[in-house]
């Protein structure tokens, strides 16, 4: 009997020293939502960082090789993606000649019965010339009431 209530003495100090191990602790709440509070934390600066380094790379890559536009036309909005209410943007990579005009065009994104569009409005921008060839994208936004 005495080992028994020895054993029960030792167990309850151990559980005591070790919070884990006390059974119908009142503190179980606390400690959840502490960690819940630690994890949510966690997951909310991971998603930061993955926000700020996406925005930037994206804000870096449109605004590399700015040229100015000398003159440009607005793309026509195609009367089928208009009966269809299409709207969206139609981004375009372009390659402009030293002397300002258009060498070529190449579709980044966009819906496709806005795309021709767009490409052929671009081919006949002029842009201020410039010592070099460069590139650089150009984005058209269509809105389903144009």
């Amino acid at each position: 009997m005495a080992s028994d209530n020895r054993e029960t003495q030792s167990s309850a100090a151990l559980a005591s020293d070790v919070p884990f191990l006390m059974r119908g602790r009142p503190h179980i709440e606390e400690d959840f939502a502490m960690r819940f509070r630690w994890t949510r934390l966690a997951t909310s600066m991971v998603a930061m960082a993955v926000i700020a380094t996406s925005t930037y790379a994206q804000s870096a890559a449109t605004d590399e090789g700015k040229r100015k536009v000398k003159s440009k036309n607005s793309p026509a909005y195609p009367e089928l993606a208009r009966r269809m209410n299409v709207s969206g943007k139609v981004k375009i990579e372009v390659i402009v000649m030293p002397d300002g005009r258009v060498r070529s065009t190449r579709v980044i994104g966009g819906h496709p019965l806005l795309v021709q569009a767009c490409q052929d409005a671009v081919k006949e921008w002029k842009f201020f010339p410039a010592p070099e060839e460069t590139t650089q994208i150009v984005e058209f936004d269509f809105h389903g009431n144009n």
